[in-house]
């Protein structure tokens, strides 16, 4: 009994020890970087994105990729949003969602785009240009 209360002890602290990592990330990296995003794609393109984080990113690989495309989207929105044909085609994407799959790809359809990563790798925000300039 005390063996079987000991490894559940262990087991139970391991998963403190990890949500605690998972929980730092995405309050000091992944969430500035979204809120940076947004802002940065407000003010380059004049409309609001609202980027939404998937729960399917529990681990710190995962969110890190998230991270990665809010960094894209924030260093390149500014030099896109240039003229107001660049602005309607940006401005037609209303949410962004954020999520896990089998391969990193973005898709667009109606107001929303959807960036999937395989925790390997990113969506850039030249990938998603090209797809809501089609």
């Amino acid at each position: 009994m005390k063996r079987y209360l000991l490894g559940a002890a262990l087991l139970v602290s391991t998963i403190a020890i990890a949500g605690k990592t998972e929980r730092e990330f995405q309050k000091n990296e992944l969430t500035p970087a979204v809120t940076k995003a947004q802002d940065a794609y407000k003010k380059a393109c004049g409309c609001a994105l609202k980027i939404n984080i998937n729960a399917s990113l529990k681990d710190v690989e995962d969110m890190r990729q998230a991270r990665n495309t809010s960094n894209n989207i924030s260093e390149n929105v500014a030099g896109y949003c240039t003229d107001d044909a660049s602005k309607k085609a940006m401005c037609a994407m209303k949410t962004l969602d954020i999520t896990k799959g089998p391969e990193s790809k973005f898709t667009f359809a109606g107001s929303k785009g959807t960036v999937v990563t395989d925790g390997q790798s990113y969506v850039s925000f030249d990938m998603m240009t090209r797809e809501i300039d089609k």
